[in-house]
């Protein structure tokens, strides 16, 4: 199955209050493991990830073609600038190009301007290239969306939108991730891990994190983000690790 919405929250039971664990962007596809009355369980072919979202007539899957690089994409009914409509696909959502005209392209029933898609296949040699336009976005545990994500996602979007396998959750990020790095050996892009989170490397003294206390994505430099980590909540460092 196909999620055919701009995003859909994954709950850890069949039911709201039980908390958002992911979310689907627009073009994942994914597997139906059992109804549940209004809901049912799937599991994300991305990362083979589990939960409950709400029952719904999803499309079957199919083979993308293009991938949104940008923050986000705004989406027409036409292929015209006025015909704009609220909607938007969050960077790294999929989808299968069916026309083009212009500057546009058509999926499903929308368009989409060419400038915020690469092909499928698009990859860069900087993992994390660009990270910073999630900067000040907002955390949102469980979140995937330019709307609001959690430090774990920050990780495995760019990875996903680089056509590589990343765990969902920190605990089993860590483990994924096998060359292990020194703090004071640290450099651009090695991934810093706490219990429950994690921050990316954006050069030997900074780094870039969605973190909850804040509120949003921030670069912190990276001892002082450490130090103030420990200092709020007791927690250390257990791991850096190096995945190229």
């Amino acid at each position: 199955m196909k999620n055919n919405k701009s995003v859909i929250n994954v709950y850890k039971k069949n039911n709201i209050k039980s908390g958002v664990v992911t979310q689907l962007l627009y073009g994942e596809n994914f597997k139906k493991i059992q109804n549940k009355g209004s809901w049912i369980k799937i599991k994300n072919d991305s990362d083979n990830y589990q939960g409950f979202i709400k029952k719904k007539k999803f499309p079957a899957n199919h083979k993308n073609t293009h991938k949104v690089h940008s923050l986000y994409a705004e989406l027409y009914l036409k292929p015209a600038s006025k015909s704009k409509i609220k909607t938007k696909l969050s960077f790294n959502s999929k989808i299968k190009v069916l026309q083009k005209k212009g500057a546009f392209y058509k999926f499903d029933s929308f368009w989409i301007k060419k400038s915020d898609l690469k092909e499928i296949k698009y990859t860069t040699k900087d993992i994390f290239k660009n990270i910073k336009k999630f900067l000040n976005k907002k955390y949102k545990w469980g979140g995937k969306h330019y709307g609001g994500l959690d430090c774990s996602a920050l990780v495995q979007l760019f990875l996903n939108f680089n056509n590589k396998f990343c765990p969902r959750d920190t605990k089993d990020q860590i483990k994924y991730f096998k060359k292990k790095v020194k703090l004071n050996k640290i450099k651009k892009n090695d991934l810093i891990f706490w219990k429950g989170h994690v921050a990316i490397a954006i050069s030997q003294k900074e780094a870039i994190h969605a973190y909850g206390p804040f509120k949003k994505v921030v670069i912190m430099p990276i001892q002082k983000m450490i130090d103030k980590i420990y200092r709020t909540a007791k927690l250390k460092v257990i791991g850096v690790r190096r995945f190229s």
